[in-house]
């Protein structure tokens, strides 16, 4: 299966007892319809946990707001809540991942880049 969706929080390497190491991550898939009797369009997201196990390397990579493509399979974890109300979620068994996009950086890049306010210069010297 295959899946194309953003980083929704930093990925974290957790180290198993025995010694294993997984890449958990979240991310997000939104998608938008125009139910028939309205017409008004309806927005959605569907949240799914990530696991990959190949190379924990990549996890500096997926950041908060990374498109991502993703190759895999899909499972469901089913449970009952503290209230004893059933709940699902769902799993994606990454294989393979494919980035598309940085997130948003931490800080700024460039932290002497001139704000348009502070530009003092007649605009009339502009070569065109």
């Amino acid at each position: 299966m295959e899946i194309t969706a953003r980083v929704t929080a930093d990925a974290k390497v957790n180290t198993l007892k025995d010694e294993r190491q997984v890449v958990n991550f979240n991310v997000a898939i939104n998608d938008s319809y125009k139910p028939k009797d309205g017409s008004e369009i309806k927005k959605m997201a569907t949240f799914i946990q990530c696991a990959y196990w190949i190379n924990p390397a990549i996890a500096k990579h997926l950041t908060k707001g990374t498109l991502v493509e993703l190759f895999g399979r899909i499972g469901v974890n089913a449970y009952k809540d503290m209230q004893g109300e059933p709940k699902a979620t769902l799993t994606f068994h990454v294989n393979n991942i494919k980035l598309h996009g940085k997130g948003k950086p931490t800080e700024p890049e460039n932290k002497t880049a001139i704000a348009a306010a502070e530009i003092t210069e007649p605009l009339e010297d502009l070569p065109f």
